[in-house]
């Protein structure tokens, strides 16, 4: 079977406005730089994007609302960094796991993905619960680690330990990935 991918970012549009969420801005300053240049080489080899994002409690709004939402916190900077483009998916997701309760799924398998790259915040909740459940649905997994981050870098090293332990994801750095 053909080793189809897809990009996946992951609550990149946010707010930062709450406990944890400085710190939290702070190291993803250190990835989104990653994250754009990975998206750049998705996009070039016509690579799906798709944003999977929580709702900010905005469950009849769209995409455009979110992003505007989500500007008014601290956010904007990465934001405007990393904003959706007009082909780019877009999927709300009400909890930690971008599968659980969302149309991630039914979306990969009209695309006929089978391999995820996972970048985004948080890499110890978000990332790790959505690589688990990739996991479990049997898609190849790579999380390039200069990709991810978390309030606090040793919870980040320490999902980063999980995922190697347990999933057998690909954990090069960004510039490692391949689209083929």
């Amino acid at each position: 079977m053909k080793n189809k991918k897809a990009l996946l970012i992951i609550d990149m549009i946010n707010t930062f406005d709450f406990d944890g969420g400085d710190e939290l801005l702070s190291n993803t300053e250190d990835i989104v730089d990653n994250i754009k240049e990975l998206k750049k080489k998705a996009k070039q080899a016509d690579i799906p994007v798709i944003y999977v994002n929580d709702n900010y409690g905005l469950w009849q709004d769209n995409m455009n609302d979110i992003i505007e939402v989500c500007k008014e916190g601290k956010g904007k900077s990465i934001i405007e960094k990393i904003h959706p483009d007009e082909d780019d998916y877009f999927i709300v997701k009400p909890k930690h796991s971008c599968f659980f309760g969302t149309q991630l799924e039914i979306l990969l398998h009209q695309l006929d993905v089978n391999h995820l790259i996972l970048t985004g915040i948080a890499g110890d909740i978000c990332v790790l619960f959505t690589a688990n459940d990739a996991y479990m649905r049997e898609y190849g997994v790579s999380i390039p680690r200069d990709c991810i981050a978390s309030e606090r870098k040793e919870d980040n090293d320490s999902a980063i330990h999980i995922i190697n332990k347990t999933i057998d994801a690909d954990m090069s750095e960004s510039a490692e990935v391949e689209f083929k």
